[in-house]
């Protein structure tokens, strides 16, 4: 509906500065349409846009128009309710990714709290947001010079300390970046590596990187496809998505004893008894893991997995012993 033209000036401002924002080219008689005032009346509000900082340009063609653009300095921002409460929530988020943005966030916050109308700042007050632990602190410039990388596929040069020490763990690399993951508060490089002919992935608090980049390469894509998975299956000591080694075993407990605790197995009711399918980095692991339940294990397979319980009971017992 057209916006009245006894609409006061400074209103009318912020209304031509929200439709300018949400489209990219406007003709100026479907803005003064929409405003409800003459094409003459648009020029002059533009006008003052202008004098306030923001870059609106005028577009020719057959019915003329203007487009909003990036100017050198950041001019007042408008956004709607859903976009409000979106970017209050991300940044509370921001505290946990690890990005050297905490203190900006908590400031960028309260001045978005400050203007939200009541019944949206009792929405953004009853959200609680808590990082599951505080992210591995990367200086921001590191990680724009990282994305800078990837975004322009230019090789890095690198040193790339030791865990726990400050010195750099042997020569310094080079990587092709194609990502720059976050993954439980730590920030990661994945990309090809040259030297090595293979994917590589590196923790970007241990990464000082050396200028200039080197040259520009052709992009791959990441096995599998997803970045996240890749990145998860490398944790998991495998190369393809899902644990190396999986088996599936009987427990004498019921469900409701066993399925809280299944973690990302699969357990399902069997009688009395439970059926449950899980998944390790090794077999010794997944025996210990499914040692845990305190009950009677039948291993329905597979082989890997019975020899693995027979040499966890055999150290169990030399342990016993001593």
């Amino acid at each position: 509906m057209p916006i009245s033209a006894s609409t006061t000036t400074s209103s009318r401002l912020l209304s031509l500065l929200s439709l300018l924002q949400v489209r990219r080219d406007w003709p100026g008689l479907l803005l003064a349409q929409r405003l409800g005032v003459s094409e003459r009346t648009v020029r002059r509000d533009v006008d003052r846009l202008r004098e306030l900082g923001y870059l609106v340009q005028a577009v020719k063609g057959p019915d003329g128009g203007y487009r909003l653009e990036a100017g050198s300095q950041m001019p007042p921002l408008l956004f709607d309710e859903e976009q409000a409460v979106a970017l209050a929530v991300a940044l509370r988020i921001a505290v946990g990714t690890g990005a050297g943005i905490e203190e900006a966030a908590a400031r960028a916050l309260a001045t978005v709290r400050q203007v939200l109308p009541s019944r949206l700042r009792r929405r953004i007050d009853a959200l609680e947001v808590e990082p599951a632990g505080r992210g591995t602190q990367v200086d921001t410039d590191v990680l724009l010079a990282l994305s800078s990388a990837v975004h322009a596929c230019e090789e890095l040069r690198f040193d790339y300390r030791a865990p726990g020490g400050p010195e750099p763990d042997g020569p310094p690399r080079r990587v092709q970046p194609h990502h720059l993951v976050v993954r439980a508060g730590r920030w990661y490089v994945v990309g090809w590596s040259p030297e090595r002919e293979d994917w590589r992935s590196y923790r970007a608090d241990r990464m000082t990187l050396r200028v200039p980049n080197g040259p520009r390469f052709s992009p791959r894509e990441v096995p599998g496809g997803d970045v996240a998975e890749f990145l998860s299956a490398r944790f998991k000591g495998s190369d393809t998505p899902g644990w190396p080694c999986r088996g599936e075993v009987l427990l004498d407990l019921p469900l409701a004893a066993v399925a809280p605790f299944a973690g990302d197995g699969t357990a399902t009711a069997a009688g009395d008894r439970t059926r449950l399918s899980a998944g390790s980095w090794s077999w010794a692991a997944l025996a210990a893991q499914l040692a845990r339940f305190d009950a009677d294990v039948e291993v329905l397979g597979p082989d890997e997995l019975r020899a693995a319980f027979a040499g966890l009971s055999e150290r169990a017992a030399r342990a016993a012993r001593r």
